[in-house]
């Protein structure tokens, strides 16, 4: 059985997405039609490149829904994952600490 291609339906299927090789490497096609394979990239965690930090850190604990949740977020705004003054257990001092130098240093520039 030979399938056709789904944007011309006029050539024999030789690339993938289901489609011919001159609609694929026609510039805006390919775009047009998702992946059919099942290793393609799909989500919000794919993202490749220097990624800005957050502005804050977390104090959720590694491995909690709440620390989930902020992974989840941050992922979705393409931020990195984790911040350098993210909590590393439950109760840790570091985020707040960072929270407090940083509106220490706010004020001393206001003033």
């Amino acid at each position: 059985m030979t399938t056709i291609c789904r944007h011309c339906s006029k050539s024999k299927v030789n690339r993938p997405r289901g489609l011919c090789w001159t609609c694929y490497y026609t510039p805006g096609v390919k775009d047009q039609y998702p992946p059919t394979s099942k290793f393609a990239r799909r989500g919000i965690g794919n993202f490749c490149g220097k990624a800005p930090l957050p502005p804050v850190p977390t104090t959720a604990a590694p491995g909690t829904p709440e620390k989930l949740a902020v992974l989840e977020q941050r992922a979705r705004l393409k931020q990195a994952l984790f911040h350098p003054a993210d909590a590393r257990y439950e109760g840790d001092p570091r985020p707040l600490e960072f929270l407090r130098e940083q509106a220490a240093a706010m004020m001393a520039c206001v003033a």
